[in-house]
């Protein structure tokens, strides 16, 4: 019985082409636009974010990079140039390389001649001007990160509220079809909000990572250079 009801439900699709139902599809762009004029606009906030965290990720990026590019023979020619006197020398050096090491070195050279203690905290107080530099618009990075997916959430809520609104004002006999169709777009925001944020944590890492090694970087130079200075004439 029931494969001959099947069966003939089949016949009866296959003389009646319009009873079977067409398959939607509906692209990115299609379902972004869908979404009113609120979801438009925090579509295009997330946007605007995005754009902003790929700039600022990009050029700190390429800014750290440009600052490990020191050669690994610096400190023994700063070393050499120091032993023999030659300070001018080291300074030139030091300004050759153009990096937040060399700077930091460059800062030490200056004060030979200071108490230990002196030239310990001029260091000190440049490597917190390098490591700020090499920091900046970081933060805004994990701003993002933090605001997005928050900003795509209240779309998604706006939406919600926009979507209880059609069903209440028509007494309850609005269709399914629509109803369900403003509540998938309301969710587009939170979707497009999550991809940002994610974006943007996951550069706001990387930086970190990238400048924590410059810092431990100069760390270490800074040692080296005391210890120079420490060793017996």
């Amino acid at each position: 019985m029931i494969s001959y009801l099947i069966q003939e439900v089949a016949d009866e699709a296959t003389q009646n082409p319009d009873l079977i139902p067409e398959e939607k599809t509906l692209s990115i762009m299609e379902l972004l636009l869908m979404g009113g004029v609120a979801g438009q606009i925090i579509i295009g906030v997330l946007f605007v974010l995005l754009f902003v965290a790929i700039y600022i990720y990009f050029e700190r990026l390429f800014t750290i990079k440009a600052a490990t590019n020191i050669d690994g023979n610096f400190m023994n020619q700063i070393r050499d140039s120091v032993v023999n006197g030659n300070i001018q020398a080291a300074k030139v050096l030091c300004a050759q390389q153009n990096t937040p090491v060399s700077r930091l070195t460059e800062k030490g050279i200056s004060r030979i001649g200071s108490p230990l203690e002196d030239i310990n905290t001029a260091i000190e107080n440049a490597g917190r001007l390098e490591v700020y530099k090499l920091e900046k618009n970081v933060s805004i990075l994990a701003t993002i990160s933090g605001a997005a997916p928050m900003i795509g959430f209240l779309g998604t809520v706006i939406g919600m509220v926009l979507a209880f609104h059609q069903l209440a004002t028509s007494s309850g006999q609005a269709e399914m079809g629509s109803l369900a169709e403003g509540i998938y777009t309301a969710m587009t925001t939170t979707v497009a909000g999550l991809i940002v944020g994610i974006i943007a944590y996951m550069g706001y890492n990387h930086l970190v990572v990238k400048t924590d090694k410059i810092v431990h970087q100069m760390e270490a130079t800074a040692v080296d250079f005391l210890d120079l200075l420490n060793e017996p004439s």
